[in-house]
């Protein structure tokens, strides 16, 4: 009687093992294909940032960045070519944006803007991408706060999630 309970413990050891190496084995296939993922995606990660909020590591990164705020009043120069430059502004600081290409139609002076892009090595912001806010009153919660917070006012808001900028 003893040689049938051995064999039923070594097919039950047997089992155990195999399953315990399924296991880790897909634990790893799963770590790969996240670390696959998260290293496909970091060029491609783009970070919104306010003129307040830029750093001196933002500036030297180089690394994709969404730069909002609004167009500064008279800030806009058109040069050679496709070549616009201006002034994207949160009202406490400024950050020159350089931009090659066309913009959109509602791209004007004091209206909301984002610029994706980099940069440059002398503290220009070179945007790839111009988009513009269909409409400077509403702003989100998140970024109206930063912006007041910028100005050093305190937030006051009548609704949850939404924040009305004061006209300036």
């Amino acid at each position: 009687m003893q040689a049938p309970q051995t064999s039923l413990n070594l097919y039950l050891k047997r089992r155990r093992r195999r399953r315990i190496i399924i296991i880790i084995s897909g634990l790893c296939f799963m770590v790969v294909i996240v670390a696959l993922i998260f290293y496909a995606l970091q060029d491609k990660a783009g970070f919104f940032r306010i003129p307040s909020d830029i750093t001196a590591a933002d500036k030297i990164s180089h690394r994709l960045l969404r730069l909002g705020g609004y167009v500064e009043n008279g800030s806009v120069k058109r040069e050679t070519g496709a070549n616009i430059r201006f002034y994207v502004t949160d009202f406490h600081h400024k950050q020159e944006v350089r931009f090659n290409g066309i913009l959109p139609d509602l791209f004007r002076e004091g209206q909301g803007v984002i610029a994706e892009g980099r940069f440059a090595d002398n503290g220009v912001f070179i945007a790839d991408r111009v988009l513009a806010k269909h409409d400077e009153k509403y702003v989100p919660k998140d970024v109206a706060d930063r912006i007041k917070a910028a100005e050093g006012r305190e937030t006051k808001n009548s609704l949850p999630g939404r924040a009305v900028l004061p006209d300036k």
